[in-house]
């Protein structure tokens, strides 16, 4: 990935904070010293690998916020695939997905999945929310 999940989530903040008529610089330096809330959750979709990639990427595309498509990088037996989406009160809270496709045997692929987000003084635990209902509907 070319840009760390700090990097999104802080750059992210501080795009957030300037829309809302703030400082988007004083956003994004508050953000870097915010703790991070990340999860990950392991799945195995019941798909051959390449049926698998298509499901992951249009589930974390439709969750993804409009405009940012999913970012790929390809090998041989992964793919990574990563969104940026809202999460916490309001879904106004951004949260990096990240989902790593391994290739397993027969009708099975790995999907390793993270997300995380940045928590203020209310711990909304929006990277393990995130986390836990993209892995429910990886898992439908």
């Amino acid at each position: 990935m070319d840009r760390s999940e700090d990097q999104i989530l802080v750059e992210e903040l501080a795009a957030l904070g300037a829309v809302s008529g703030g400082s988007g610089r004083l956003t994004g330096l508050v953000a870097r010293l915010l703790k991070k809330n990340a999860h990950e959750i392991d799945v195995v979709v019941p798909l051959p690998f390449d049926d698998a990639v298509r499901r992951v990427i249009g589930v974390l595309e439709r969750a993804g916020r409009s405009g940012r498509s999913a970012h790929l990088e390809s090998g041989r037996d992964q793919e990574m695939i990563r969104v940026v989406t809202g999460g916490g009160a309001g879904g106004m809270n951004p949260v990096v997905v990240t989902a790593l496709v391994t290739r397993g045997t027969g009708n099975r692929t790995e999907v390793k999945l993270r997300a995380a987000a940045k928590e203020g003084l209310i711990k909304q635990r929006a990277g393990e929310k995130t986390a836990a209902r993209l892995a429910a509907l990886l898992s439908q």
